[in-house]
């Protein structure tokens, strides 16, 4: 086997603990989610049952699950964390601040070859990964018995749910990848990595609402919501003007009295702005399009400062 075939195993042996360490986080969430929905599951349906017949009950099974729902929504939406980490200190920085790299190059091995086994070794494990357990996540969500989690919209489980888990991680490995080529040095690097990668999801999760079409209901009285929609505003409208948590506690009683107060307040209707559960997938396919369009710069760029430096 030349150098050149034989790189992939030389980065499989350079980063063994690491990738190690990947196969036991996955291993370990998906047993925890696999015995969520096989033995907790059904003890937190038989507990729901009991207290639809009795006044005093205990729920403690039912809220471990969606404790269980929301630890594990946590670990897969911020796993990108520990990818960036890694990425950022050991994969490219660590061997240009020790010369590993600088060696290798002389080896027969060219530094587009070098990266490119340095960034598709660790990339297959994280999409391997990320296929056995956003599928986990996706069955113990919708099993939930009582739908304790925070909903789809929730920060955390909204990633869990979809390939947004698998770009971010992809994204932190390009990140890291072209911060250690830039800085040349391991902690400075980590460090960048995850406040890049870090700012980057807030951003994302703080706009996640505009990245579809909101739907606007509107009516005379305050209408239900579909079920399981994402709420983003609602209140009433005044004038023809809408005012969000209007502080109107005080029109109370009757209907008459409430139509009557209601008009004094020159109130002709109730509004709700809101992303219906269908809403899911386009959201989440657009946020997950953003993070591996910066992933694929961060990738280019990474390689053309390799052969700028290189040349």
């Amino acid at each position: 086997m030349n150098t050149v075939s034989g790189l992939p195993w030389t980065v499989l042996r350079v980063h063994r603990p690491a990738l190690v360490l990947w196969g036991a986080f996955v291993a370990v969430v998906a047993g925890l989610l696999v015995w969520a929905v096989e033995i907790e599951a059904d003890r937190a349906r038989a507990e729901l049952a009991r207290c639809a017949h009795h006044d005093a009950c205990s729920v403690t099974a039912t809220l471990f699950y969606g404790d269980t729902i929301r630890w594990a929504g946590l670990a897969l939406c911020f796993s990108f964390c520990a990818v960036a980490a890694w990425a950022g200190a050991s994969l490219v920085a660590r061997e240009l601040e020790s010369g590993t790299a600088q060696l290798a190059w002389t080896q027969s091995v060219s530094p587009v070859r070098w990266l490119t086994a340095k960034l598709a070794v660790p990339a297959l494990a994280l999409t391997l990964g990320g296929a056995v357990l956003v599928p986990l996540f996706r069955w113990v969500w919708s099993n939930n018995p009582d739908r304790l989690d925070d909903g789809w919209s929730g920060f955390s489980t909204f990633v869990a749910l979809g390939p947004a888990t698998v770009a971010y991680a992809l994204c932190a490995l390009a990140v890291g990848a072209l911060a250690g080529l830039l800085l040349g040095r391991a902690l400075p690097a980590l460090g960048v990595t995850l406040a890049v990668m870090l700012l980057l999801n807030q951003i994302l999760g703080t706009f996640r609402a505009d990245l579809w079409p909101k739907v606007t209901r509107t009516g005379v009285t305050a209408a239900g919501l579909p079920h399981r929609a994402w709420q983003l505003e609602n209140g009433v409208l005044v004038h023809g003007h809408r005012v969000a948590n209007p502080d109107y506690g005080h029109c109370v009683g009757t209907a008459a009295r409430i139509r009557r107060c209601a008009a004094d307040h020159g109130i002709t209707g109730h509004y709700a702005v809101y992303h219906p559960v269908s809403h899911f997938w386009p959201l989440h396919l657009v946020e997950t399009g953003i993070v591996l369009a910066v992933a694929t710069a961060a990738t280019a760029t990474a390689f053309r400062l390799l052969r700028r430096r290189t040349a």
